[in-house]
């Protein structure tokens, strides 16, 4: 099938997995207009609604979350991990991502393990963001691992903030 309003190709369902929009089979909902920003996924079954807005993705500076984080001993790190999490999740409209507190929750609950794959997951979602925006992607996920790896977490959070700001 092709959708009627973005033009996205796909199998089956009552609406587009891309927009969100109905079929022509199901006449119960509205299809989404340009003033609306967001969208329910019911190819899910689940009242999800994904944010796609990019203006809601607040540009932060890299120099001013770094010293942040060295002043307040890394309290301030943690706030800008979990909204590096919601901002890609806003930009790249991954429904399966845990929001930025989840995130977090995992890494403590793993002993940073989960960070590790956490770091890997956000460079295929910039990618995935990039991606729709019409860039190339990065593909930088590895190096957000290593610096990850080897104790320099908060350069791999800037690289990604890099590229949320340039996508923002």
């Amino acid at each position: 099938m092709k959708c009627n309003y973005c033009g996205n190709e796909f199998n089956s369902g009552n609406f587009c997995p891309h927009c969100g929009a109905t079929t022509q089979n199901d006449q119960t909902s509205v299809s989404p207009t340009t003033s609306q920003n967001y969208y329910q996924n019911q190819n899910q079954n689940q009242n999800r609604y994904i944010y796609s807005d990019s203006s809601m993705v607040q540009k932060r500076s890299i120099a001013t979350c770094i010293i942040l984080s060295l002043v307040t001993c890394g309290i301030y790190g943690i706030f800008w991990f979990i909204n590096l999490t919601n901002d890609t999740k806003c930009l790249s409209n991954d429904a399966t991502c845990p929001s930025g507190g989840t995130a977090f929750l995992f890494c403590l609950l793993t002993f940073g393990i989960y960070g590790i794959y956490w770091a890997y997951k956000q460079g295929e979602r910039i990618d995935a963001a990039r991606t729709s925006k019409g860039l190339a992607p990065t593909n930088q996920g590895a190096i957000y691992i290593i610096f990850s790896v080897i104790g320099l977490g908060i350069v791999a959070y800037a690289l990604m903030q890099k590229e949320i700001n340039d996508l923002a």
